[in-house]
């Protein structure tokens, strides 16, 4: 245990500030688009192609897919937004998570300190409240890139412990890394954390390209904890857009390890010459826009199931009739 206590204790500062600045950099663009997030997703939802392009612009200004399918159940819960205007949301939500990825995937971890100084004297010096706020995304996104560069730095001497690079060739099993990432999410309560992990694991050369592939896949499954624990509790129609959620994902992923190798050849033959961490994040891409192509014409059919499945209670707890 003493031989690992030098890489351990690194990697932990690194991935708390990683978490920390997650949640920070989100916090604050919360705050600089207010209520006007809610209002988008209730006004550009009206079709199924609309909320798609809502669901990925928005988790892409949140850096986060579950706050946004969260926030699509509360206002499903609410009625100020229906549940097959929701399907749209949850599918853009998967595609616009994998900017984190790509965001990741750069070496940019040496120049942390100047976003970070930049925003912390915009938080100091402004008096404006949209400029404080843009400073706290500056300083969190610098937070998150520090965060990575102390994970990359801590898990370089894993490449020489015979144990540690065992374990991780066993990640090469697409059902036990898939367990693995899935696990890891739902410890972290993040999957851009585990996908970030695998990159930088990846860019250290102790994770395969299918490992990682496996990680990422099983992070989009962890993540469907979250959005099935804030939609118990709720109305049928919010239960079911969790579980639409759900669905969705345990398609893709199944498929998805079904054809992990030619995916992986694929991705290879499309991402030749880029360094591996950024062929774990074209992977990332690929494989959720895959998904929702396969599955966005089924939506009304999946949306009729689960009707049907979970319908409606009616005031007096009755469950309306099908006809």
């Amino acid at each position: 245990m003493q031989a690992y206590l030098p890489v351990l204790l690194p990697l932990l500062s690194g991935l708390v500030l990683f978490l920390f600045a997650l949640n920070y950099l989100s916090d604050g663009l919360k705050a600089i688009s207010g209520e006007q997030l809610n209002q988008w997703l209730s006004r550009f939802t009206s079709n199924v192609a609309t909320g798609i392009l809502t669901g990925v612009v928005i988790t892409i200004l949140l850096d986060s897919s579950s706050a946004v399918i969260i926030m699509a159940i509360a206002l499903v819960n609410t009625r100020a937004l229906s549940f097959r205007q929701a399907l749209g949301v949850v599918l853009g939500a998967n595609i616009g998570t994998t900017f984190s990825s790509q965001l990741i995937a750069f070496d940019v971890g040496q120049w942390a300190g100047l976003p970070m100084a930049v925003g912390l004297g915009l938080m100091v010096l402004s008096h404006r409240d949209w400029l404080t706020q843009s400073g706290q995304v500056l300083l969190g996104l610098g937070m998150l890139f520090l965060g990575l560069y102390l994970m990359e730095d801590a898990v370089e001497p894993l490449k020489h412990m015979p144990t540690v690079t065992r374990w991780m060739q066993g990640l090469d099993n697409p059902g036990r890394g898939a367990l693995v990432g899935a696990g890891v999410t739902v410890l972290l309560q993040s999957s851009s954390a585990t996908v970030g992990m695998a990159v930088v694991l990846e860019g250290q050369q102790l994770l395969t390209l299918p490992a990682g592939i496996a990680l990422m896949m099983g992070a989009e499954l962890g993540t469907c904890a979250d959005t099935l624990v804030a939609s118990i509790g709720r109305s049928r129609a919010a239960l079911r857009t969790g579980l639409f959620h759900l669905v969705f994902n345990v398609f893709s992923i199944g498929l998805g390890l079904l054809l992990i190798d030619p995916f992986t050849a694929l991705i290879k033959i499309l991402s030749a010459g880029a360094p591996a961490g950024r062929q774990l994040a074209n992977a990332h891409v690929l494989f959720n826009v895959i998904g929702v192509a396969l599955v966005v014409g089924f939506v009304p059919i999946i949306a009729t199931w689960l009707e049907r499945w979970l319908p409606d209670v009616s005031a007096d707890g009755a469950q309306p009739k099908m006809k």
